[in-house]
């Protein structure tokens, strides 16, 4: 099923984006600030060397606008014509502090929002490029940012802090902060043997699905960490599955499949894979996920207890709400900790032969 498209770029790809309008297009950048769109086929429709030779590290056609897209390199963002790739239409520079690692827009086009190694994230008024609002929380390289669908004024961020953050743009302080480290620790509790090692969940990439209330996080410890948003913005529910053998560095919903809870994933161990998690107790809702609950892999620990105990919900142990928010944010939220069985693991995997890159 899977395919390769060859002849793009001659160094490293960094980023890949794909269009929502009808036409289908996909445009990819790579190392010195190489772009190039292709057709849904493959075919390469054209190709631009942005000035600088700083890398491509994100490429995001606007949902308001398909025949815009978006690149960031270095510090600055380029919106690009994808059909005649001859030079930028327009050129925010020094819209990043420091070298961004991702951009993204809202659903509305109005504000684009720029993480960087300095660990802001720029909030700028779309027509314009203005910086209307940067928000300073993480404490290491920010890197990864995501609008939520159907909120245009909320946007996650996560960084290589191990944090996630949700924001309303109304104000510079998070909604709340999750500690995957935290999260990850209560985890491996239960699961870790005599000398064994776990990477630490530095956060990669972040993704919402379509409906704005699952939010997908890929972090180095191979897992995939999910969480559930619910009324006055609150975390509801968290949890996680071991996705990749090696560090995870990408994780996206995809909306054109049967339902919005289809997740691609990428990681260090040169696997791509598709997951269903509609029935993930983080996704379903409460007593609907017991068909087919994932349980925990064989030899892990205390796992006939866990298999019996599919949708026990648990409290996170570092949900921080922001300081002024709505009543209650800080309350601590139900977490699901299962991790995918093999039997209920990927619907499909592809061996890329290369590691998925996180930028």
């Amino acid at each position: 099923m899977a395919r390769q498209w060859s002849e793009g770029h001659s160094t490293s790809i960094l980023c890949v984006g794909a269009s929502p309008g009808p036409e289908g297009l996909l445009a990819s950048g790579s190392e010195g600030g190489k772009v190039t769109v292709w057709s849904q086929e493959g075919t390469i429709i054209s190709r631009l060397a942005l000035p600088g030779e700083d890398d491509s590290t994100s490429v995001v056609f606007s949902p308001a606008a398909p025949s815009q897209l978006y690149v960031s390199h270095g510090d600055t963002v380029s919106v690009l014509d994808p059909r005649n790739l001859k030079g930028p239409v327009e050129e925010f520079q020094g819209a990043g502090e420091e070298e961004i690692n991702s951009v993204a827009l809202n659903e509305t086009g109005s504000a684009l929002a720029v993480a960087d190694d300095s660990g802001a994230v720029r909030v700028l008024e779309l027509p314009g490029g203005k910086v209307f609002r940067t928000l300073r929380r993480h404490t290491n390289i920010c890197s990864s940012v995501a609008f939520r669908p159907h909120r245009p004024n909320n946007l996650v961020s996560v960084g290589l802090d191990m944090q996630v953050m949700l924001w309303g743009l109304q104000k510079t302080r998070p909604l709340w902060t999750l500690n995957l480290q935290d999260v990850a620790e209560e985890e491996d509790d239960h699961q870790q043997r005599p000398g064994q090692l776990f990477n630490p969940p530095l956060a990669h990439c972040v993704s919402v699905a379509s409906c704005g209330n699952i939010l997908g996080c890929a972090a180095e410890d191979g897992r995939v960490h999910l969480m559930r948003i619910g009324s006055g913005s609150k975390l509801e529910q968290q949890g996680a599955f071991k996705a990749h053998s090696q560090g995870a560095s990408q994780a996206h919903f995809v909306s054109f499949l049967s339902h919005p809870y289809w997740l691609v994933s990428g990681g260090n161990d040169s696997h791509v894979a598709l997951w269903d998690l509609s029935k993930h107790p983080v996704v379903a809702p409460e007593g609907k996920s017991q068909a087919t609950a994932p349980q925990r892999r064989k030899g892990k620990s205390k796992a006939k207890r866990k298999e019996q105990h599919q949708d026990k919900v648990k409290t996170p142990q570092k949900a921080e709400a922001g300081k002024g928010e709505a009543e209650g944010e800080d309350e601590a939220a139900g977490g699901a900790e299962e991790a995918m069985e093999e039997k209920s693991g990927p619907k499909l995997s592809i061996s890329h032969g290369d590691k998925i890159s996180h930028a």
